[in-house]
């Protein structure tokens, strides 16, 4: 199997979010030397436009006129680094900078979406609290939502319902409470409580094995902070107790990884203003560099093709 190097594309955006500080997450990795650990390329830095206070009133979304238009660019920063036949790392921002990460493959062809996070962020708009786009994000990539985030550039779905797994989510009392619409049946599930009951490699390899069917072209990663257990990594908006162990992430991103089938990872919601001591910050960085590793493994021949 041959390797690839990795490049960070710097996405600080909290457009989807009614609060700040995780657009420090960049900062405070790139500082700890996540790059140089990687042996990453510093590929590029996204400017953010401002940030309304007000959820827009066609779509009960906070700046979803801002997410539609910055999405592409940073898809446009993905397909430079795919073109240049790396693996990029975009180092978030909220969880809305999946939808920019999953247009870019879009574009390319057919991909898969491996969603390890402490939340299943499939609220509908006239659901989520507060309008924020950063629990809504795998619905809106799935083409589920309001035209102008769901069907952005008319590529929806971004992704396939069926050619995603949510992974490790535990958020069942706030889904149920807030009413948030059902995952799709047909998108692959598997809550904290299933990946423990299989243990934490089978569960991953199931998942993996969902995203490495012939009829997809590869899966991105979308990684989440809050899937870790709240014990290690309190810095982070909506805790809900329990979650991830450092090793059971590491096992997870090191199957998806082993697999060459991934092409992209994105890394999100780590709030350096809640991390007081510098400890949550540093585990991340650690682990990450520890399972990433100085190149990713990888066949990928596709990084010039392009589909509708």
């Amino acid at each position: 199997m041959s390797t690839i190097s990795y490049a960070i594309i710097e996405a600080p955006s909290t457009l989807g979010l009614a609060t700040d500080g995780v657009e420090r997450l960049p900062e405070q990795l790139l500082d700890l030397g996540f790059a140089e650990r990687i042996g990453a390329r510093r590929a590029a830095r996204l400017a953010v436009p401002p940030k309304d206070p007000a959820p827009d009133p066609e779509t009960g979304t906070l700046n979803a006129r801002a997410l539609a238009a910055w999405s592409p660019k940073l898809a446009d920063a993905v397909e430079a680094v795919l073109d240049a036949g790396e693996f990029p790392v975009v180092l978030g921002g909220d969880c809305t900078i999946l939808l920019g990460a999953m247009l870019a493959l879009r574009r390319r062809g057919r991909y898969g979406l491996f969603f390890i996070d402490g939340h299943a962020d499939f609220f509908q708009p006239e659901a989520e609290p507060n309008g924020e786009g950063a629990s809504m994000e795998l619905a809106f990539v799935c083409g589920f939502g309001p035209s102008l985030l769901a069907d952005i550039e008319g590529r929806a779905p971004l992704v396939r319902a069926e050619d995603a797994v949510a992974f490790a989510y535990r958020d069942h009392r706030d889904q149920e409470e807030y009413g948030s619409q059902p995952l799709p049946e047909v998108l692959k599930a598997l809550d904290l409580p299933a990946v423990r009951a299989r243990g934490i490699e089978a569960a991953a390899c199931e998942a993996v094995d969902h995203l490495t069917r012939a009829e997809l072209d590869g899966f991105f990663i979308h990684l989440d902070a809050d899937c870790l257990d709240d014990a290690v990594m309190s810095a982070v908006d909506f805790r809900v107790p329990g979650g991830l162990s450092w090793h059971e992430l590491s096992t997870a991103l090191g199957v998806a990884l082993a697999s060459g089938k991934a092409v992209g990872l994105e890394i999100t919601i780590y709030n350096p203003h809640l991390d007081a001591d510098g400890s949550a910050g540093r585990g991340l960085a650690d682990v990450l560099a520890a399972t990433l590793g100085t190149a990713a493994p990888t066949r990928r021949t596709t990084s010039a093709r392009r589909r509708s």
